[in-house]
């Protein structure tokens, strides 16, 4: 899945130190402004997806400092799974968007370590230490909601990112910052439509019944109409859990299956090459590739086919680990009563097109999941990896 929960899991990093001012806020009067903005956020006088297209790509991110308001404020960070170097720079994402905020007093991380019960006891327990703001990724879906409604009525302005999650806007959450999915899906359709023309389109997600994989090929396959010439030879996505060793396995059988694959789409860059690989092991032609969240491994791997003269065709939408800053820039805003224009609806950029010349970096000196779209500046990012 785009926002990675693989890899191992590491433990809660300890909270900060800094002693947090003042008594709690009317929770009242917050709960019932929160609400309000959820009203009208639900109501779609604020957020559209075309909006999303205007002010909420990934490569170019609002300005915090107009959102950050006076109120002394202490922000939670809540992660079902933690560890990998994907989830370790999105922190340092929140850490540096909150920055720009001189009245922030504490934040405060959890790591669930994959326990749902543990990730509602955290929220619980920030809740208990004062936080006005909750950030979260809710990995394990609607089992979240009562935790965050309770926080929701003590007046806490809470923003799930990344992830669609079942409930209503104003009293489980602020807002729930999200990928357009749908609108991925078409611009895969059209950059397989204005350089693959004509062909047979296969597309692979990631666990069974996974919401964000399905919305991701109903975009697919409705930007697709558009491409008669292209072809989705399968009516449900394929599954490989997100898994390197399940992606080349469901390769070889589509391989098998299917005499002639002229693209693949992938709603996870590990599981493109695990693609990739299957094709060379087949010592077959590797289809167009079109995928989302890449990371140094998939991106070296194909510079280094490209120098070695076995180009394919490629192209990845990233800067996901910058979702989070989306979701702290709602949650401080609906705390402090400042403006935030952004829509919800986030869009990755193209960070790799090699119909355009586009090539992605590549650092053999960093982790193989790490993530070079990220929007931290250069030392904070090399700070992530090495610890």
């Amino acid at each position: 899945m785009f926002f990675k929960l693989r890899t191992s899991l590491a433990a809660a990093d300890a909270p900060r130190t800094i002693p947090r001012p003042g008594k709690r806020p009317n929770t009242t009067m917050i709960s019932r402004t929160l609400q309000l903005i959820g009203l009208i956020l639900s109501a779609g006088l604020i957020c559209t997806a075309a909006q999303a297209e205007e002010d909420s790509v990934t490569n170019h991110q609002g300005d915090i400092t107009q959102m950050c308001g006076t109120k002394p404020m202490v922000v939670g960070v809540s992660d079902g799974y933690g560890g990998n170097t994907w989830r370790k720079t999105g922190l340092a994402e929140v850490k540096d968007e909150l920055s720009r905020c001189k009245n922030v007093t504490r934040v405060i991380y959890s790591n669930a370590n994959g326990d749902p019960q543990k990730a509602n006891s955290d929220i619980n327990s920030m809740v208990a230490q004062g936080i006005n703001v909750l950030i979260l990724l809710p990995d394990f879906g609607a089992v979240q909601l009562p935790a965050m409604r309770a926080a929701m009525k003590a007046g806490v302005a809470v923003v799930p990112y990344s992830a669609q999650v079942p409930g209503v806007p104003g009293r489980d959450y602020v807002i729930d910052v999200v990928g357009d999915t749908q609108k991925i899906g078409v611009l895969w359709a059209d950059w397989l439509g204005a350089n693959l023309k004509s062909g047979n389109v296969v597309f692979m997600g990631g666990s069974p019944g996974a919401t964000t994989s399905q919305n991701f090929m109903d975009g697919l396959r409705n930007g697709l109409k558009k491409y008669p010439g292209l072809k989705l030879l399968n009516d449900q996505y394929v599954v490989t859990n997100w898994s390197p060793v399940d992606a080349r396995k469901a390769t070889a059988g589509l391989i098998a299956h299917y005499p002639k694959i002229d693209a693949i789409v992938t709603d996870s860059g590990e599981t493109s090459l695990a693609a990739v690989q299957a094709f060379e092991q087949a010592n077959l032609p590797i289809p167009a590739i079109a995928t989302i969240a890449s990371d140094n491994q998939v991106n070296c791997h194909y510079l280094a086919a490209k120098k070695a003269g076995k180009p394919y065709a490629y192209y990845t939408l990233d800067g996901t680990t910058t979702y989070v800053r989306f979701a702290v820039r709602q949650g401080v805003a609906a705390y402090q009563g400042t403006v935030n224009k952004e829509s919800p609806w986030i869009l990755p950029y193209p960070y790799a097109d090699s119909a355009k010349g586009i090539d992605p970096k590549c650092d053999p000196s960093v982790p193989p999941d790490a993530d070079l779209t990220s929007a931290l500046p250069p030392q904070k990012l090399k700070a992530v990896f090495e610890n």
